[in-house]
Formats: C-alpha cells, sequence, structure tokens
C-alpha cells in the first residue's frame, strides 16, 4: 500500500463564522491522481489555500508526507515539494516557452542567470524532453504570448512539474477551453500522473470522467462522498447537491 503524501485532520477554517472548511479529512496516497469537485461555495479553493499554507487552518491540521505543515510559510511547503497551479497562467508572456521553463527549472530562480548563462546538457535535454510532454516543441522559440489559452495553460503545468514537486495541486485547468484543448491537457495530467501525485479541482464533468481515478466530492467544507467517477455521478446526495439530474 502506498504512503499517504496528503492528509487533513479535522481542518477547519472560519472567516467571520463562516466555516470555509468544516472538519475536513481528506487523503491521498503518493502517486495518485485525484480529482476534487463541488459546488461554488463548497471549500475548494479555500482546501488548496490551506494546503499550501496561504490561509492556516482554525482547527485541526494539514500532514504533507506525515509532516505538519501548520505555521509553515508558503514558500517553505512550496519548498517542500507542493506546487500549485493556479486558474489563469503565470507565465512569463514576453519570452519563450524553453526560456520559461529554464526559469522556473534554474535553482537559483533568477531571470538574469538563466538568460545569460549557458545551460548544461542534462538541462537542455530536460527542458526538451518536457516541451515534448506538455507539446510545444514546435513554439517552444516563440513569444509566449502569442500562445492560445490552451498553450499557455499547458505551459505553467510544464513550469510546474520542472520544479520537481513530489505533489501537483492544480486548480480549473480547462475553464474556458475549446473542447480539444481541454481533451489535450487531460491527456497531459494523466501522462504526468505516472510519475507524479497530482490533485486537481475541476468543474467540468467530461474532463472528470477523462481523467478521475478517484473523485472527492466537497459539499459545505466537508467530504460528501468518494469512489470512482461513476460512483460519485451516481450518488443521489451528489446529483442534489452539485450535478442536477443530468442523464447520460
Amino acid at each position: 500500500m502506498n504512503a499517504k503524501i496528503l492528509e487533513t485532520e479535522n481542518v477547519t477554517v472560519s472567516f467571520d463564522g463562516f466555516k470555509a472548511l468544516n472538519q475536513l479529512n481528506f487523503s491521498m496516497d503518493a502517486g495518485e491522481l485525484r480529482v476534487v469537485i463541488g459546488p461554488n461555495g463548497a471549500g475548494k479553493t479555500t482546501f488548496l489555500d490551506v494546503i499550501t499554507g496561504k490561509v492556516q487552518p482554525t482547527v485541526g491540521r494539514v500532514l504533507f508526507k506525515g509532516k505538519n505543515l501548520r505555521s509553515l510559510p508558503e514558500y517553505k511547503i512550496a519548498r517542500l515539494g507542493i506546487g500549485r497551479k493556479f486558474q489563469t497562467p503565470r507565465i512569463y508572456l514576453n519570452l519563450t516557452p524553453r526560456e520559461n521553463l529554464e526559469i522556473t527549472s534554474n535553482q537559483n530562480k533568477n531571470v538574469f542567470s538563466t538568460l545569460f548563462k549557458s545551460s548544461t546538457n542534462l538541462e537542455k535535454n530536460n527542458i526538451k524532453g518536457l516541451l515534448e510532454t506538455i507539446g510545444l516543441t514546435p513554439k517552444a522559440d516563440i513569444t509566449a504570448g502569442l500562445l492560445s489559452h490552451g498553450e499557455k495553460q499547458r505551459l505553467e503545468i510544464g513550469m510546474l512539474v520542472a520544479q520537481s514537486p513530489d505533489l501537483l495541486l492544480v486548480d480549473e485547468p480547462v475553464a474556458g477551453l475549446t473542447d480539444e484543448e481541454t481533451y489535450n491537457i487531460g491527456e497531459l495530467l494523466l501522462t504526468l500522473a505516472q510519475s507524479h501525485s497530482i490533485l486537481v479541482i475541476e468543474h467540468d464533468m467530461e474532463f472528470v470522467r477523462q481523467i478521475a481515478r478517484k473523485v472527492t466530492v466537497l459539499h459545505e467544507g466537508s467530504v460528501l462522498c468518494e469512489g470512482d467517477f461513476e460512483e460519485v455521478q451516481n450518488d443521489s446526495r451528489v446529483v442534489e447537491v452539485y450535478l442536477g439530474k443530468q442523464e447520460d
């Protein structure tokens, strides 16, 4: 059995009396791809904020590989091996995809040193392989600002991978994408899941169907149910609070 890479124990987050998370108990194994869904206000973003240290739990604790993250600043949690992709791509629009990946993978995290210091053959090969993985080899040396929205999403996922995190947190990666771009993001995450632990927050149920191995449904800050896609889709509680009366 795989070790737990992430656990929350009775995590409650209160904002002026409103409980964004309410005694949330959650766990996922190392090497797992988990999708978290839930209606607006279910606590999904707060859940990621607590994991990354942006928000401290009012009650409870978050464990990453068994280590209590409480009171650690965001940068220290990131250094422990947690990388987060936000909904809106955060890339350097005036640089090329190759340069974006070089900057992110550079341990100094320094734009000047990355642009004016020669990369080693190993670094170059790693960047080349990552460009292939995210499907941007043909556009590796054009300005990133010219990429489509879907390509920018894939580039940022690549930038996240370049940091070599143990856990990738991916927040609604297909919002506003075409069906083809959505499919491409799904295939990329499935490829990355072969070598990474990935937690995905998402609303698009067809996308969830494409990638999900196990789905966790949040409602009012707590876990409503968990299971594979079909189990969750057919759960009467989920139908009531989230999916509505959708028919295949």
